[in-house]
């Protein structure tokens, strides 16, 4: 277990081939909606480049410099297509704006010393067996002397924050990663407009429809990829509207 979890601290291997014998909950959309997708490699867009900025701006800042940054209004004008060679990659204004929401963060009080506890790590990764199959999970911030689990967000829309949450998926990510670490979820979100800052803990219905989530992923996983005598395109969802 723990050769593994090691090897899962690289993200060439998280992301890579030794990591994807393992679902995690970037597979739950996929299983939920388009199980033969699974696997594919996701296309890249400028708000999950700016999120990963923005997380790694706060958590691993030593690694900043691997981001492409290129200074040009737009990702259409001539300059940026030249430097980016066909690479998406960070606009300097984007840049700019991340480094302000990081500055906003880390001077609210409540956020700072969640973050920068003394009992902290960062980006640890975890596996379990659930629902009969095998998930990893890599944790934003294990707080231990607060006994949470912690997960940097940034938002477009503050306000929307609780309908984000079920649309993307965080009921599940917060289900796995609470089995993953044993400790209970908590999100902080940014406003990427008003820099408002959201802290949102988890109620025991939004565990219920993670865990819902993940057992109707596994069970999908199971009847796609294990069933031997399954024809996928003999199947059919069947609702009464």
């Amino acid at each position: 277990m723990k050769d593994v979890l090691k090897k899962l601290e690289n993200d060439e291997h998280y992301y890579g081939k030794f990591g994807k014998q393992y679902l995690s909950n970037s597979d739950i959309s996929t299983l939920l909606t388009n199980p033969l997708a699974l696997g594919q490699p996701s296309k890249q867009i400028p708000a999950f480049l700016v999120g990963g900025y923005f997380h790694t701006a706060i958590l691993e800042p030593e690694k900043l410099k691997k981001f492409k940054i290129i200074e040009a209004s737009t990702r259409n004008t001539k300059a940026y297509k030249e430097i980016s060679g066909g690479e998406l990659c960070l606009l300097q204004s984007e840049v700019d704006k991340i480094e302000l929401m990081t500055e906003k963060m880390l001077a609210n009080d409540m956020c700072r010393d969640l973050i920068r506890g003394i009992n902290v790590e960062y980006e640890r990764p975890g596996i379990a067996e659930l629902e009969g199959e095998m998930w990893k999970g890599k944790a934003d911030i294990v707080n231990h002397d607060e006994k949470l689990i912690i997960d940097l967000k940034t938002t477009a829309d503050l306000n929307k924050f609780k309908w984000s949450a079920s649309k993307y998926n965080y009921d599940s990510q917060a289900y796995i990663y609470s089995k993953l670490f044993g400790y209970e979820f908590v999100f902080i979100a940014i406003d990427k407009n008003t820099h408002q800052i959201g802290i949102f803990d988890c109620s025991p219905q939004f565990y219920e429809r993670g865990a819902d989530k993940v057992a109707r992923a596994a069970e999908q996983y199971r009847l796609f990829f294990k069933s031997e005598d399954f024809d996928p395109q003999q199947f059919f969802i069947n609702q009464t509207l």
